[in-house]
């Protein structure tokens, strides 16, 4: 069945969510917002700034900074945000599976989940994986507002070495920066299921970009253990990796018709950029960013 053009989540019932976020901390981010220049923020909705807000803990001094983290890193990492476009993924949405499932964590959490669909090498490319994650994240966000967590599962079978040999440190390094430190979701779990033999490979790549919060929310699982149901129930995973609800080809099929569907929400969110031209002082440059790797202000989210 044909996926339908997606809506905003009402903003009317995002505050009835036990958030504690009101109008009026929303009218007080916007307010500051407006001061700052070089932020798009005629382009930046409400449903954004309660996103900022309750990933911060309803902190405005940290969802200040977040929020201009956020949009400075989606003019800087041109890899991930540049003129995206549904057609520039396509080969990569088609090849794996990226979705948020049905089912919730046990605490409200949203679970994402990562399967290789197609197991050829030849046709990963891990930039275009990362920019089609981060744009689907978008859209589901947009769809159903602020989640109590954000989990994610990585699932990693049918990686090979062949796919190893295709992840390299400056992708890591952005994408685990901008996990860290401006994604708006709280990030409460990172798993690694179906862990294959050379797993450590991959931790050592990753471990030197990786604060400390980060590391003590990664698991790993190894090939055919049920470990993952201590965090998440099993039952939420797709029937075919070890759950019992939708395939991952339902998953997969619903995925893909969602994207083509709402082609146009990613020519407008194209407009959510930083202009650093406009920034009051010195324009942020990517080595500016990476600079300053240890001043950390969004917090991850541990139990």
């Amino acid at each position: 069945m044909p996926s339908e053009v997606i809506s905003e989540f009402p903003i009317e019932d995002e505050y009835k969510k036990k958030t504690g976020i009101t109008p009026q901390d929303i009218a007080e981010l916007r307010k500051w917002l407006d001061t700052q220049p070089h932020l798009p923020g005629k382009y930046i909705t409400d449903l954004d700034l309660i996103l900022a807000y309750h990933c911060c803990d309803r902190s405005s001094g940290v969802t200040k900074q977040v929020l201009d983290l956020h949009y400075t890193l989606r003019t800087l990492f041109t890899t991930y945000f540049k003129d995206r476009k549904v057609e520039d993924v396509d080969l990569t949405m088609r090849s794996i599976l990226m979705t948020l499932l049905d089912t919730r964590s046990r605490d409200g959490s949203a679970i994402w989940f990562t399967h290789f669909m197609d197991p050829d090498p030849k046709i990963f490319n891990f930039g275009q994986a990362i920019k089609t994650v981060l744009m689907l994240l978008d859209l589901w966000q947009y769809e159903q507002g602020t989640w109590p967590g954000f989990i994610i599962v990585i699932d990693f079978e049918h990686m090979s070495l062949g796919h190893l040999a295709k992840l390299d440190l400056l992708n890591i390094q952005q994408f685990l920066y901008y996990l860290q430190e401006a994604i708006l979701v709280k990030l409460k779990g990172l798993h690694f299921i179906n862990a294959p033999s050379f797993i450590d490979k991959i931790l050592l790549m990753m471990r030197p970009f990786m604060k400390k919060e980060l590391m003590d929310i990664l698991c790993v699982h190894q090939v055919g253990s049920t470990t993952l149901d201590k965090y998440i129930p099993m039952t939420a995973l797709p029937s075919d990796a070890g759950g019992s609800c939708k395939t991952t080809k339902e998953y997969h099929e619903a995925v893909i018709s969602k994207m083509i569907a709402n082609k146009e929400y990613f020519i407008a969110e194209n407009n959510k950029r930083a202009v650093e031209a406009l920034r009051p002082g010195k324009p942020k440059t990517i080595p500016d960013i990476f600079g300053g790797v240890e001043g950390s202000f969004k917090k991850l989210d541990i139990d």
